[in-house]
């Protein structure tokens, strides 16, 4: 059940993107990392330190450039502490900042903003981190087709929040688990008896609104997903740019096209030129620095 709190922020809308993330995400991601760090008797420091009823003005600042992802999460945590808390969000998830950049003004409980204050910026550094990386990825594709995704390479309990975070940089969803559509393999190839063996295994099993997505290695797995024909997107992996090139041009738009396989900042551009519909890069989730960020207290 959702908090009252995390409600009146959805119903506002003051800092989500044109994007979506379940509530109830917010909600269990941060019940999780708030019973992670008060433990058995709260944030002890402050209830000692604090008198009861000492309000605080506190700015929220992204100390490097950099696109936010994440300030629901910081919303949601304080709001939990202390439903009363006063939130002015100056900038929406999704936002590319300069350094210094005021993000949120806070106005409330001085114990309830200490006692969230780690939890809250461990979910914005992290998550803006990620919407960073990949804001950096959008621009080195520039006006070419290619989308950069993400993968399933995600902190466990965080990878709708960690997909989230590459929406707010501008990218693309991969699958979210293993059962909102199918990747066939290189060991599932192996496994089923080859790629006719394999597709027409799937084909005959899921409903028509499940994609089918196969791995090839080489152009002459390439050409057989073609002649059986079946699948509805190709996966190059680990092919080089002139492999890509030939590729698309083999496919002739029949299938969509994902690249996937060492891609990074320094390879995404002549990887996009190619003409592939999709690159995904598992680095993005499990790679990308933290954005520094702080809660800076005037009073």
């Amino acid at each position: 059940m959702l908090t009252r709190a995390t409600e009146t922020l959805i119903e506002q809308s003051l800092i989500y993107p044109d994007g979506f993330l379940s509530p109830l995400e917010i909600e269990d991601a941060v019940t999780r990392a708030l019973a992670e760090d008060l433990g058995r008797a709260g944030d002890v420091t402050s209830i000692a330190t604090i008198p009861v009823g000492t309000e605080s003005r506190t700015v929220l600042v992204a100390r490097k450039a950099g696109t936010i992802a994440g300030l629901p999460l910081v919303a949601a945590t304080l709001r939990r502490l202390s439903p009363e808390i006063e939130l002015l969000p100056l900038v929406r998830d999704g936002a590319t900042v300069a350094a210094k950049t005021s993000l949120m003004n806070i106005n409330g409980d001085a114990r309830a903003v200490l006692a969230g204050e780690r939890a809250a910026l461990n979910f914005l550094g992290h998550l803006s981190g990620i919407a960073t990386a990949t804001a950096a990825f959008v621009r080195k594709i520039g006006s070419h087709k290619t989308r950069i995704c993400c993968t399933r390479k995600t902190t466990p309990g965080l990878r709708a929040l960690e997909k989230y975070a590459i929406r707010c940089g501008g990218g693309f969803n991969h699958r979210f688990g293993l059962d909102d559509a199918i990747l066939i393999k290189d060991n599932h190839i192996a496994v089923a008896g080859g790629i006719r063996a394999v597709l027409e295994r799937a084909r005959a099993k899921v409903g028509h609104l499940v994609k089918i997505e196969i791995e090839v290695d080489s152009l002459a797995q390439l050409q057989e997903v073609l002649d059986v024909g079946l699948a509805d997107v190709v996966l190059l992996d680990n092919f080089d740019t002139a492999m890509m090139k030939q590729a698309v041009a083999t496919v002739a738009d029949r299938l969509v096209i994902e690249a996937s396989g060492g891609i990074t900042l320094d390879t995404i551009a002549e990887i996009a030129a190619t003409g592939v519909d999709y690159a995904s890069s598992g680095a993005l989730t499990h790679s990308s620095p933290s954005l520094d960020v702080a809660l800076d207290i005037e009073i």
